[in-house]
């Protein structure tokens, strides 16, 4: 087997790579971005830099602590990036990267398709609940 250079390795990798393997960390990536919290984030920086109150007024439902800890793991993981302003109190915001902003494109397609088959599912639901109860 010739030696492969580091470049060729992860080359190589990113051909390895399959979500159905336990072991693949591209799970770890669906993982994070299956978050509800991480889709409306994701959607919500869309339209451009905003500071945490704002996301945490646009985002109904989200906790202090949830919205804290998605953006965190949003920042770790290269898709959001946070500035802060040395101001009084200081002014923290969150936009997307450009790895963020791609992925953004793809979810928003998602939500899109969400918000447009709602009524569908809630249809499908109720018929299911409807003949398990049959």
């Amino acid at each position: 087997m010739p030696t492969m250079t580091a470049a060729q390795r992860r080359s190589q990798a990113k051909l390895d790579y399959d979500a159905y393997l336990a072991v693949c960390p591209s799970r770890q990536v669906l993982e994070r971005i299956s978050d509800k919290w991480v889709a409306l984030v994701l959607c919500a920086l869309a339209d451009g830099e905003q500071r945490y109150s704002e996301l945490a007024r646009r985002i109904a439902g989200v906790s202090p602590k949830m919205l804290t800890q998605t953006l965190r793991n949003l920042e770790r993981d290269g898709l959001v990036v946070r500035s802060v302003t040395p101001t009084v109190p200081v002014t923290v915001a969150y936009a997307l990267t450009p790895l963020g902003s791609s992925l953004q494109q793809q979810i928003r397609l998602l939500k899109g398709w969400a918000e447009q088959h709602i009524t569908e599912i809630a249809e499908a639901r109720a018929a299911y609940d409807a003949g398990a109860d049959a």
